[in-house]
């Protein structure tokens, strides 16, 4: 999808080569396609919801991360394995600075100017990239990847700017009879006043969603931006190594992989969910509703929907 002074056009995903890749490759391919044919079919039957605005600007495009050596777009979305990410686009970008991902500081994948993105280009420019470079993303279940970001702003000490910046303002919106302290420091958010928070109309108004809970069709624009490949966070390594492959930088980088103990499970999921009303997990269903269909992520089974 292109940005344009006259509006939008659109182009199709890249064809990509499935008849020469070796069968396992191209059984591959085709599941690609048809994560892309999911997308295009939900856009279409949402297209009211999902093409709000029939044109993007550059300040639309600042999570798609560049890559001119390997003519490569990356959109991010945190708590989708985006650190990991970011630090294998550092490795490809770096011009030989970096060769181990993993021997990248995880804040320093997050610096902005250690990768150039999408909105940083004239417009011309961003529509030869976006029509000729190869564009992916990664998805997560969404309840998964809202617990996923729960936990690690408001449950962490550290994250005191999250505290302060939303904490006290969840705090002072959802909670009766809230102590000075925690309306002060905002950091003992509860996941029912992180969901109270999330539905309130008023919360919709007054600013953008923060993009660890914004939704992936916010942030990625796919009804517009037409990705070649949709890897999910269940198949990570397949996909991202296939991905690479595809670059042509699969013989020499793999993906990192490592056993996080801490990591946002199916289970915890369905625990955070036990304390949240039938209302505002329905609310909340159709606040993500979208990218539940686009993804092909089935409503859970612990929801008690009305």
């Amino acid at each position: 999808c292109i940005i344009s002074k006259q509006g939008i056009e659109s182009f199709p995903a890249l064809d990509l080569l499935v008849p020469v890749l070796p069968l396992q490759l191209s059984n591959t391919a085709i599941l690609h396609q048809i994560r892309r044919d999911q997308v295009t079919d939900t856009c279409r039957a949402n297209s009211v919801s999902s093409r709000k605005r029939r044109v993007l600007t550059p300040n639309d495009l600042k999570h798609l991360v560049v890559d001119e050596d390997h003519e490569m777009i990356y959109c991010y979305v945190p708590k989708v394995a985006c650190t990991n990410w970011k630090r294998v686009m550092m490795v490809l970008t770096g011009r030989g600075k970096y060769s181990d991902p993993m021997e990248i500081p995880a804040n320093e994948a997050h610096v902005s100017s250690n990768l150039k993105t999408l909105n940083q280009y004239s417009i011309p420019e961003i529509n030869h990239r976006l029509k000729n470079y190869m564009k992916f993303l990664f998805v997560r279940e969404p309840f998964e990847r809202l617990v996923s970001a729960y936990r690690n702003k408001f449950t962490q000490k550290y994250n005191t700017s999250f505290h302060k910046r939303y904490g006290t303002k969840i705090v002072r919106r959802q909670r009766k009879n809230a102590t000075q302290e925690a309306l002060r420091k905002g950091d003992d958010v509860k996941f029912e006043e992180f969901v109270a928070y999330l539905i309130d109309p008023h919360t919709q108004r007054e600013e953008p969603f923060n993009e660890h809970w914004q939704t992936v069709y916010s942030l990625c624009h796919p009804c517009h931006i037409h990705y070649d490949l949709i890897g999910k966070y269940e198949t990570l390594e397949e996909d991202s190594n296939y991905i690479l492959q595809l670059a042509g930088v699969g013989n020499y980088l793999k993906f990192p992989t490592y056993a996080k103990s801490t990591r946002t499970t199916d289970e915890m999921t369905t625990e955070f969910f036990q304390n949240i009303s039938s209302l505002h997990q329905t609310q909340l269903y159709e606040v993500y509703k979208l990218d539940f269909l686009m993804f092909n992520y089935s409503v859970p089974s612990y929801l008690k929907l009305e």
